[in-house]
């Protein structure tokens, strides 16, 4: 099963902004066995703790902090290598992650109270999955905020990409979390110099950059505590969406191209639009689309849940968009 994880298609949106003058393609990592681009962070992780000893199977147990689909990479890795796994999420996590996490023999705990200070649940996560490790013999953490291993594993992510793209890659849109994926792909490119433009697309609420904290509604993308892992200049430009950005450019993403996305996705096709007019005519974009849109059959594309939090919105996905917010970095 493991030896399925990466080497995901690229294919070309043509019907999504079908005036652009520039080619999209997309990076569909829900073809990944677990259904997201965290399938890449969490063999890498567990794959290298093994290596190093920090993590034997049938003793040790690994614990973690996930809003759902490192938790499901972790829980298929972990039931494949024989070590238990126990998994920390937050009401946001939705119901069909938690099932499939404890359907590979995960278990699974649900915190409940919000961070004062912050007023999100990840440091509370966080705080538990400390707690854990401090009361359970043989408990290792893999901490996806902090560990190299993560980022590591994307360089295989951007190599894909660019050895896939016709004519060389002009520029990456990457959503950011952990920001693993955003320092992989930005220290391939780097490391290479390859002379592409990294787009970070962050949460409105998201204090990765910088910005205040606020309420989010999508889970998986931007951060209410800044990782480890990111560093000032990974990327070239950031842009903030909003949640609405992001329903409204998944739902648009099933109307013209039927790809059923998560929603990062509609993040980072957000600000792509937003970007359109400064993109140079012929140059070639990428969007790395983080996993699949069934376990948000639930929120972004059930209508009465958009109607509740957004309003009449649906003729935002049938003609234009909301406008997305850039800054340089």
């Amino acid at each position: 099963m493991l030896q399925a994880v990466g080497g995901t298609p690229l294919v070309e949106l043509t019907r999504f902004e079908p005036a652009a003058r520039f080619r999209l393609f997309a990076k569909l990592e829900a073809h990944n066995p677990g259904g997201s681009i965290k399938d890449r962070s969490a063999l890498e992780l567990l794959s290298g703790a093994i290596d190093e000893g920090r993590v034997i199977p049938g003793r040790s147990v690994v614990v973690e902090s996930s809003s759902g689909n490192l938790g499901i990479g972790l829980a298929q890795a972990c039931r494949y290598f024989g070590v238990r796994f126990v998994c920390v999420v937050d009401p946001r996590a939705n119901r069909q992650n938690i099932a499939i996490m404890r359907a590979l023999g995960a278990e699974v705990e649900v915190v409940t109270r919000i961070d004062p200070v912050t007023g999100e649940y990840l440091p509370v996560r966080i705080r538990r999955v400390r707690e854990i490790l401090d009361g359970t013999e043989h408990a290792y953490c893999p901490d996806q905020y902090a560990n190299p291993l993560n980022p590591r594993s994307h360089h295989a992510t951007m190599r894909e990409i660019c050895e896939a793209v016709p004519g060389g890659l002009d520029y990456l849109f990457c959503a950011t979390s952990s920001c693993g994926t955003l320092r992989g792909c930005a220290e391939y490119a780097r490391q290479r110099r390859l002379p592409v433009t990294v787009v970070a697309v962050d949460a409105e609420g998201s204090v990765i950059f910088g910005r205040k904290p606020a309420p989010r509604l999508i889970p998986g993308h931007g951060a209410a505590v800044r990782p480890a892992l990111h560093q000032d200049g990974l990327a070239d430009e950031v842009v903030h969406v909003s949640d609405l950005d992001c329903v409204v450019n998944c739902r648009r993403l099933a109307h013209r191209e039927a790809i059923l996305a998560g929603g990062s996705a509609g993040a980072v096709l957000a600000a792509v639009r937003r970007l359109g007019d400064r993109i140079p005519a012929g140059a070639t974009c990428a969007v790395i689309l983080p996993d699949r849109g069934e376990r948000y059959l639930d929120t972004i594309y059930d209508d009465d849940w958009v109607t509740s939090h957004f309003g009449d919105v649906a003729h935002l996905w049938k003609e234009q968009g909301p406008v997305a917010e850039v800054a340089t970095c």
